[in-house]
């Protein structure tokens, strides 16, 4: 059965087997149809055909939505191959356009994206009106080669193949309070000294390595407010529901917020600029690329510019 799979002709149509492992990934074809931007039945047309091709069925129904079958299972590493294969074809492909105009998607952290990005994307509107902007807010790590993303901004190396990364230098962070917490309560003498509300993170544990890394011994019971979502962390901190580590630059442009405990050693976020190296070839993404480089480096060197600030 497996050799007959992987040798017969059906498998050279992309549109199947890209809908294929849609199904695959999204479990109906419904979230498939999303997805891909096609219609329900043409996806249901594109599997019926692909099993009449193979000889094979290639999903069960369950309540839970279509599950792959043994035959599935096998043809998915050479799916992935062929979608890869694709993937790669259409970065090179567009490489070759010699205009600016066209879209250009970035994602940087959620943080990031509320505190810079705003300002940065009028400027670079702006300039290059030709140029349609998408930005994703995200903390997970986006596929530049299956176009999730054209270029990303991390606070770490992102470690995907061909890809080129620029290191842009990095941000200082710090420990903040609103001045009517402060007002109610005093400034702590320590962090999360008694009497005082420490805002942290609720599933992700990043906080709590970097306090261990700082030789403080907790665990999640020790913040009095927990929350892993980036702006409402900002919102809770401004509101005075207790002391918060953020990002110095941010903080430090917001008037009810006062830097406390200045002389407790702060990790620094290392910025990165990452996009796909074939992308960095269109004339667009590199425009791109290249003002978001300009754009970061000013604000991690501290020159003001990002922002009004």
């Amino acid at each position: 059965m497996g050799h007959s799979i992987m040798n017969n002709t059906s498998l050279s149509d992309w549109s199947l087997i890209r809908s294929f492992l849609a199904v695959v990934d999204h479990g109906s074809l419904t979230a498939a149809a999303v997805a891909t931007a096609q219609s329900q039945p043409t996806l249901g047309r594109h599997i019926e055909a692909l099993e009449k091709a193979l000889g094979v069925e290639l999903f069960t129904r369950h309540s839970r939505g279509l599950f792959p079958t043994e035959a599935a299972l096998y043809l998915i590493p050479a799916a992935r191959d062929m979608q890869t294969a694709a993937a790669r074809l259409a970065l090179v492909a567009e490489g070759q356009s010699e205009s600016l105009a066209g879209t250009v998607r970035i994602t940087t952290s959620v943080f990031f994206a509320h505190a810079w990005m705003p300002d940065i994307l009028a400027r670079l509107r702006q300039d290059a009106p030709e140029i349609e902007l998408e930005l994703v807010p995200s903390d997970s790590s986006e596929n530049l080669l299956f176009r999730e993303a054209d270029i990303a901004v991390r606070m770490y190396r992102p470690e995907q193949l061909e890809i080129v990364t620029r290191y842009l230098g990095d941000l200082e962070t710090g420990v903040f309070a609103a001045q009517k917490y402060i007002d109610r309560f005093g400034v702590p003498e320590g962090f999360g000294g008694p009497g005082h509300t420490v805002i942290g993170y609720d599933r992700s544990d990043v906080m709590l390595r970097a306090m261990r890394e700082m030789g403080l011994s907790v665990d999640r019971h020790f913040f009095g407010v927990r929350c892993d979502d980036q702006a409402l962390y900002w919102r809770l901190l401004r509101s005075g529901c207790g002391i918060g580590v953020v990002q110095a630059r941010a903080a430090e442009r917001v008037p009810e917020l006062v830097r406390i405990l200045e002389n407790l050693p702060m990790p620094r976020l290392p910025v990165w600029l990452t996009a796909h190296q074939a992308m960095r070839s269109v004339p667009r993404q590199r425009f791109v690329f290249d003002r978001l480089a300009q754009e970061i480096s000013a604000l991690v060197a501290g020159a003001g510019g990002v922002g009004g600030s």
